[in-house]
């Protein structure tokens, strides 16, 4: 694979997970008309702004963990040519189902890099129904595996934005065809930037889904507005047994803008959450948990009553999106960074999983790979055969693309 030209991130403030703080809000661009949101209190580090250029930022000093780093071994083209692809989901079968943000179209891509188009009613009501913007559009999607597997046909849960919010729909997909589609939760704040986006299904059978603050970031911490949030609801859509308020789908609160979720296999729920102007975070989730916007951006909220990342970065290093959890490491696709995260698992022990305090622990020294060499990552899931399948995000408006933009990355590490 060709490498694309551009210095590649310093490994030592990498390795550590701390760089110099940019001041440009992660991975994004802000709304023209809307000013960027202050913060109430200070920040885990000094902004930009506070400090002379040479300053290093303040920050909790890493620990050296004795857990082994990994090295790429191969890098393939799955697929090329995908307008602005944003979502990705593996069927029973092994193919996988892409959205295409802009165009607000299904694909299916096989492994042998054959790209499909997804038709039917469903295809056209999402066409119809998305309302593209910003960072709007046809974004997250899911599989909910069918009853009958005899038919071979699976439920897709997919997140769009509509002209006025945010929504999640669910629509049966036999082959390519997708069947009518019905909404399973409407009036997720909506916005140029910030629409959150993904949607995973859970171990425990339900349906998480992020959502951004839109810019408006006193919704993160309102336990009544759905913005700015991880929810928690059933695959029929209604507030999952178990949250912490029985009649919301709240789960998490306090939320910038959280584009990746993924579970370790010890239980363990990771979502990844775009800064402002200094720390791009992978948090732990827990039921009920405040993570501090706008109050707090990156640590130092622990002693507040809020909740602590248990890895950050600093903006121009990361922008994190999708995340995928293997048994040895979450893998975060960096935007803005351009960069391959693997953040190592430690092994936690069972009694202290319910322990907020064994959540740093439980994570090693960030590891970058790819970084500078295939342009803006996107999403990043884990196929069938245990290689990783990683978009690039390069035609997304804020890319340079280049021949054969944008594609499916298989990637493979040992």
């Amino acid at each position: 694979m060709g490498r694309r030209r551009g210095p590649a991130r310093g490994l030592v403030a990498a390795l550590t997970g701390v760089g110099l703080a940019g001041a440009a809000l992660a991975g994004c661009t802000p709304d023209p008309p809307t000013p960027a949101p202050s913060r109430t209190t200070a920040t885990a580090a000094p902004s930009p702004t506070a400090a002379p250029p040479s300053a290093e930022p303040t920050a909790p000093a890493p620990v050296v963990r004795d857990v082994p780093t990994v090295a790429v071994t191969s890098v393939h083209d799955v697929a090329t040519g995908l307008a602005a692809p944003w979502g990705l989901a593996f069927l029973p079968d092994g193919r996988a189902v892409v959205t295409l943000r802009d165009e607000a179209r299904l694909v299916v891509v096989g492994g042998d890099g054959t790209v499909t188009d997804v038709t039917g009613p469903g295809a056209e009501e999402i066409a119809a129904l998305t309302a593209p913007r910003g960072e709007g559009g046809l974004l997250g999607v899911t599989v909910v595996p069918g009853d009958d597997a005899a038919t071979g046909s699976v439920d897709v849960v997919v997140y769009l934005t509509a002209a006025r919010d945010n929504r999640v729909l669910r629509a049966t997909l036999a082959g390519t065809t997708l069947g009518p589609t019905r909404v399973l939760l409407d009036g997720i704040p909506r916005g140029w930037n910030h629409n959150g986006g993904r949607v995973e299904l859970g171990p425990d059978g339900h349906l998480y889904v992020t959502t951004g603050d839109t810019y408006t970031p006193g919704v993160a911490p309102d336990p009544v507005s759905l913005g700015g949030k991880v929810l928690r609801v059933t695959t029929d859509g209604a507030p999952a047994p178990g949250n912490p308020d029985p009649s919301s789908p709240v789960w998490t609160r306090g939320h910038r803008n959280v584009q990746g979720i993924g579970w370790a296999p010890d239980g363990r729920l990771f979502a990844s959450e775009f800064g402002q102007d200094t720390w791009d975070e992978l948090n732990v989730l827990r039921a009920g948990a405040d993570h501090g916007w706008p109050t707090v951006e990156g640590r130092g909220g622990a002693d507040r009553g809020f909740t602590d990342p248990v890895a950050v970065w600093a903006t121009s290093d990361a922008s994190p999106s999708g995340l995928a959890v293997t048994d040895e490491g979450v893998y975060l696709a960096g935007l803005r960074g351009r960069t391959l995260w693997r953040v190592p698992l430690r092994p936690v022990d069972a009694s202290a999983l319910d322990d907020p305090a064994s959540d740093a622990a439980g994570v090693g020294t960030p590891q970058p790979l790819l970084a500078g060499e295939h342009g803006r990552l996107r999403a990043v899931e884990v196929a069938p055969d245990g290689s990783l399948w990683v978009l690039t995000n390069n035609t997304d408006g804020r890319g340079t693309p280049v021949a054969g933009d944008d594609r499916i990355l298989r990637v493979t590490v040992g």
